[in-house]
């Protein structure tokens, strides 16, 4: 009895123990994001005095209103939002085709094809940039949206991630819908995509991320005021191009409003991407 009794009071002290350290981890990568939106609030000369505080003395929107009714701000949000949607949908649908192409589609060089795919994902991206610049403005493409969006259309990692859940739906599935005529796009469409809800999640989740939070991309893409996205217009804030002294309120502002958009969706698909295997056996 005395020895179950200390067992017991091990294993509470062992959870706690964790829990603590648990939440120490969470304390470590919240705290900056807190520090973030405090500063936000804050007015520049208490920013630069005390810029890690999370409670500002004199609280102000000044740095939200100087953004959005001061700045080209807006026009930057509405550019990356354009993009991204964009984007996003594109990527999903043309990743889809090409995963079931190369899960299901018995054709000449398959193998080689799926062999470039899985090497281009090797390939660092900043190799990229001077080939997709000179390709850009030979086809005439260089600032503007076409040039912004169809480069970021297809996406090696997530072919890859398509043709492997594609891969584990059981072929069966579709035996009964080519019985009844559908043709193979038709079987693609109607039958195995609702299938791959959570790997279409998965797809989603990365492009809206990843065209949102783009940099490079953008930089050799395009030049004109009228296109800069976000990710330009956050980053000439912080070097200090349109703006003198510190601004750490105006700067932080605009990265807290620029995460907000991420962190919805990832809020909105958090149950989906927890029962991403679940819906795999359910397929």
């Amino acid at each position: 009895m005395i020895e179950a009794r200390r067992f017991s009071l091990r294993s509470v002290g062992g959870q706690v123990l964790l829990y603590a350290l648990l939440l120490l981890m969470a304390l470590v990568y919240i705290y900056p994001f807190l520090v973030q939106v405090a500063t936000s609030f804050k007015t520049e000369q208490e920013a630069a005095i005390d810029p890690i505080s999370l409670i500002p003395e004199t609280f102000t929107m000044a740095a939200y209103e100087r953004l959005f009714l001061h700045s080209d701000f807006p026009l930057w949000f509405a550019n990356s939002a354009v993009v991204t949607i964009c984007v996003t949908i594109g990527r999903v649908f043309f990743v889809s085709l090409a995963g079931y192409a190369l899960a299901r589609l018995n054709f000449r060089g398959r193998s080689i094809v799926f062999a470039l795919v899985v090497g281009v994902m090797a390939v660092p991206g900043v190799v990229l940039l001077i080939p997709k610049f000179l390709v850009l403005n030979q086809l005439g493409l260089y600032d503007s949206y076409a040039g912004m969006i169809l480069p970021l259309l297809v996406d090696a990692a997530g072919v890859f991630i398509m043709k492997n859940f594609f891969e584990s739906i059981p072929a069966s599935v579709e035996e009964q819908a080519r019985i009844d005529g559908a043709g193979t796009f038709r079987v693609f469409w109607s039958i195995v995509l609702p299938m791959a809800r959570p790997a279409l999640v998965t797809i989603v989740i990365l492009s809206f991320q990843g065209s949102w939070n783009e940099l490079s991309h953008f930089i050799v893409a395009t030049q004109s005021p009228d296109l800069t996205t976000l990710t330009k217009g956050v980053a000439s804030l912080a070097s200090g191009q349109l703006s003198q002294g510190t601004q750490y309120p105006l700067k932080l502002a605009a990265a807290a409003i620029m995460t907000i958009p991420v962190a919805v969706l990832f809020f909105i698909f958090q149950r989906r991407i927890m029962n991403t295997s679940e819906g795999a056996v359910k397929g």
